[in-house]
């Protein structure tokens, strides 16, 4: 087999692995840079090998202070946009009421309108309603743009649900609660759960509409813009290879997870 043709069977492989490594370099870059003493305030240039920054993480002032707080905004904004989505989805997929077409369309703005735009918007809105910026500013900012992720995750599941599933657990005497807990729930979880992870992932990463709600709170996103014009720290590096380590073993144990069901129901 010639090398052509050996390639033309397995283009389709060999560009997938090469945006695969593409999309994981800047990830690469980030890791090796975590084990790197630089000499001066920037950690742009390998200089040498050093675990220094490994066994103190925090060793930066404020840091793991902002991540904590990033962590906490985006458990409490996914939750509670995973709540209200869910709730919207259902009731978009489920019934017919006036306004019907107008909100499923007002659902689409905050993923089509710029970021900066939304961001003014809501500092407006809070200046006008004489609020303190901080905390409570950002999550409900965070639980309004976050909003709308979940509820289109959530509603292509409900969409593909099967009723004759729900009327079945009816004609067995299941009660509305039952039915929902034990039948409806189960099957609309994937997409509950692909919802709040997309929910979580877009609060703790968000920049530019934290940076104009936050006031003098800082979140991890803005202590490491704050820390690119004064000098990055390894420590940075740390933290984000560890959260793309964490994130890749939670990948890999649910895929795990998912096969063993798979073997057990063959």
């Amino acid at each position: 087999m010639t090398f052509v043709t050996w390639f033309k069977r397995n283009v389709v492989v060999v560009a997938g692995l090469l945006t695969l490594a593409y999309l994981l370099l800047p990830n690469v870059v980030v890791t090796v840079f975590s084990f790197n003493r630089p000499k001066g305030r920037f950690n742009y240039e390998w200089q040498q090998f050093s675990t220094d920054a490994w066994r103190d993480p925090c060793g930066v002032s404020g840091l793991c202070e902002s991540l904590g707080l990033s962590l906490q905004l985006a458990f409490w904004a996914t939750l509670g946009a995973t709540l209200l989505g869910t709730m919207i989805a259902f009731a978009l997929v489920r019934y017919r009421f006036r306004a019907r077409g107008a909100v499923n369309s007002l659902i689409f703005l905050p993923m089509a309108m710029p970021e900066v735009v939304m961001a003014a918007s809501l500092l407006t809105l809070f200046l006008n309603m004489g609020a303190e910026l901080g905390f409570w500013t950002i999550l409900i900012a965070h639980i309004m743009f976050c909003l709308s992720f979940v509820v289109v995750a959530v509603k292509a599941r409900v969409m593909s649900m099967d009723p004759r599933l729900e009327q079945a657990a009816q004609d067995l005497y299941a009660g509305p609660a039952q039915t929902f807990l034990r039948v409806t729930l189960p099957i609309a979880a994937p997409g509950i759960a692909a919802g709040a992870l997309l929910a979580f992932a877009l609060s703790f990463d968000d920049f530019i509409i934290t940076n104009f709600t936050a006031g003098s709170t800082v979140t991890f996103p803005m202590f490491v813009w704050g820390s690119a014009q004064r000098g990055t720290p390894v420590q940075i590096n740390v933290i984000g290879t560890a959260m793309f380590v964490v994130a890749v073993l939670l990948v890999l144990v649910s895929m795990a997870v998912g096969n063993r069901r798979r073997r057990q129901k063959a």
